[in-house]
């Protein structure tokens, strides 16, 4: 009965901090929630909880497709194609995993998303306040 409270609660919580949160803040709850999501995946896989490990699995891999597609394609950043790139093979992965039902897999995955991630908690708020500049005025030239 408490869990079904706290579960309540945190959903609350991720939501108002949804509500509340830039595209940089946004990005990094995806890439924390495909981390979390990973890491319930590897528990479901040393329980042999088949149905769990294939729902986490498949939460992981659409965090990592959503981040994978959101990536600003038209910006001509070569970082962006090996973002893309990048994602795309953590996405296969996540599949070889749960077809698999291989850990070490998972590991590889977990270790590829952890440094973008932790990298773009290092964003300073100067950049973050740039770059959504220069998506402004592009969007006020496009139009």
């Amino acid at each position: 009965m408490a869990l079904k409270g706290i579960n309540a609660y945190k959903k609350g919580n991720i939501k108002e901090d949804i509500a509340q949160a830039d595209p940089h803040k946004l990005t990094l709850m995806l890439m924390q929630g495909g981390l979390d999501r990973m890491a319930y995946a590897k528990g479901c896989m040393e329980r042999k909880d088949y149905s769990g490990k294939s729902e986490h699995i498949s939460r992981a891999t659409a965090i990592v497709m959503n981040l994978r597609d959101t990536l600003d394609m038209q910006s001509g950043s070569d970082i962006s194609d090996k973002l893309f790139s990048l994602y795309d093979y953590m996405i296969q992965r996540l599949i070889d995993a749960n077809v698999q039902n291989n850990l070490k897999i998972m590991d590889e995955v977990i270790n590829l998303l952890l440094p973008i991630k932790t990298a773009w908690s290092q964003i300073p708020e100067s950049a973050k306040l740039e770059a959504y500049e220069l998506q402004r005025q592009r969007r006020q030239t496009a139009v």
